[in-house]
């Protein structure tokens, strides 16, 4: 069976001291027993599991938050001091007491359970057993703090070990920081040069580039220039050839103008044969020869001469 021991100051008697002992088997709602007494006299009863269901019905609040609050009130002690209220009224023999726990609220308070406790015959043997359960809690409370002094030693010896170890550690990391800074310090170096002259080969590859993408421009800039001027070239040759064949036409029109304006030649033929019938002179053959043969010759020279021909005479 678990106890505890309270001290309580009633709401109608501040200045008065009772103890308050509660018991339990197991947990609180399947039911308690209560212990009052001021030292002169005695109180005695208990709270069953019944009872427990039938207060919490009737304030309306759910079972396991009413043991909760039965718990707080009755056994919390000094944590829950100013927020339950306590009301003792004792009859004139002092042969009943009526005992109630209340909840404190802003603007009012309720009561959680009341109980009508009975005297007890000999208060000196409540008083005897309520000095026995404060000097066995005593005890274990002092065996408990001596258990925690101890361990409270031990743990300040093993921070102090820790302390020590710590600051071999901080010693060791600074050595190490320091070691490794230097070395880093040296490959930091190395790599900043290494960066410069990769740096430095970059800007010569750029400008290499640069120079290349220049002469190329150029050298296309000159292949341009001299393609347009072949093409002018070659537009001035066809130019000047089309009015040297342009011009060849009119001459031959001149010349054909001027054969037609010529005055016509009469065909020496008929004469001919007139001549024939008529008597020759002696001599007059060689004349007619010669004289057709001029004709001819004259015919030929007045003669248009074919385009083809005129055209490789010219090329030639």
């Amino acid at each position: 069976m678990e106890k505890t021991l309270n001290r309580i100051h009633p709401v109608s008697d501040p200045e008065a001291t009772y103890f308050l002992q509660v018991s339990w088997e197991k947990d609180l709602g399947t039911g308690f027993g209560l212990l009052l007494s001021d030292c002169r006299c005695a109180w005695t009863g208990t709270v069953f599991e019944a009872d427990i269901s039938r207060e919490a019905a009737d304030i309306e609040m759910d079972r396991e938050k009413y043991v909760e609050e039965l718990r707080k009130a009755l056994i919390a002690g000094e944590e829950s001091a100013g927020r339950y209220n306590f009301v003792i009224s004792r009859d004139e023999q002092n042969k009943a007491c009526h005992f109630s726990y209340e909840r404190n609220l802003k603007d009012g308070s309720f009561r959680l359970g009341s109980l009508k406790l009975q005297e007890v015959p000999s208060p000196a043997e409540v008083v005897k057993e309520l000095l026995v359960y404060c000097l066995d809690r005593l005890g274990k409370l002092q065996a408990k703090t001596e258990h925690l002094q101890r361990e409270n030693e031990k743990l300040l010896s093993n921070c102090s070990d820790a302390e020590k170890r710590l600051e071999k550690c901080v010693e060791a990391k600074e050595e190490l920081e320091a070691d490794l800074y230097s070395k880093f310090v040296l490959v930091l170096n190395e790599k900043k040069a290494k960066i410069r002259s990769l740096q430095k080969l970059l800007s010569e590859a750029k400008e290499s580039a640069v120079d290349a993408k220049c002469a190329r421009d150029s050298v296309a800039t000159a292949q341009m220039v001299i393609k347009r001027e072949s093409n002018y070239d070659a537009s001035t040759d066809e130019e000047s050839e089309n009015p040297a064949r342009a011009s060849l036409p009119s001459a031959l029109e001149r010349r054909d103008s001027s054969l037609l304006g010529s005055p016509d030649i009469v065909d020496p033929a008929p004469r001919r044969k007139r001549r024939q019938r008529t008597a020759k002179p002696a001599g007059t053959g060689a004349k007619v020869a010669a004289y057709e043969a001029e004709q001819e010759n004259f015919s030929l020279r007045c003669s248009p001469v074919p385009h083809s021909k005129l055209k490789k005479n010219m090329l030639s």
